[in-house]
């Protein structure tokens, strides 16, 4: 499985595959065409409560992390989808944050290479 994060600020390179964007909110400065999306995952994306809680703050990283798999239950048919697309060729989840390693698409890059722990499960 090769799913890839790359910033939306960055440009689109060949071997991306397809490219989602998994931020909620459009990346500021971005047009529809640098960006070179083949979707807009607003389902995928953490809740408006979620993201305003966490703020990008990597202290907050992982009581995102545990909360933002615990939404991630919610929307398993949408996970499943790009879980198959993943299988079947490169993905590459695009995301808006300045923090390569305390975002989003870290986190559902995890849920779809692992899988979501079991409720409860850390």
């Amino acid at each position: 499985m090769d799913v890839r994060l790359k910033r939306a600020y960055e440009p689109a390179a060949p071997d991306d595959g397809y490219r989602v964007l998994v931020d909620r909110l459009w990346p500021r400065g971005v047009s529809r065409e640098r960006a070179q999306l083949d979707e807009w995952d607003r389902e995928l994306a953490p809740s408006t409560e979620l993201r305003k809680w966490f703020g990008h703050e990597p202290d907050r990283f992982e009581g995102f992390r545990r909360r933002y798999r615990e939404e991630l239950r919610g929307h398993r048919a949408a996970l499943t989808a790009l879980r198959r697309r993943a299988r079947a060729g490169t993905v590459t989840l695009v995301y808006a944050a300045r923090d390569s390693d305390h975002n989003e698409a870290v986190v559902l890059a995890e849920a779809l290479k692992r899988g979501l722990p079991s409720a409860g499960g850390g």
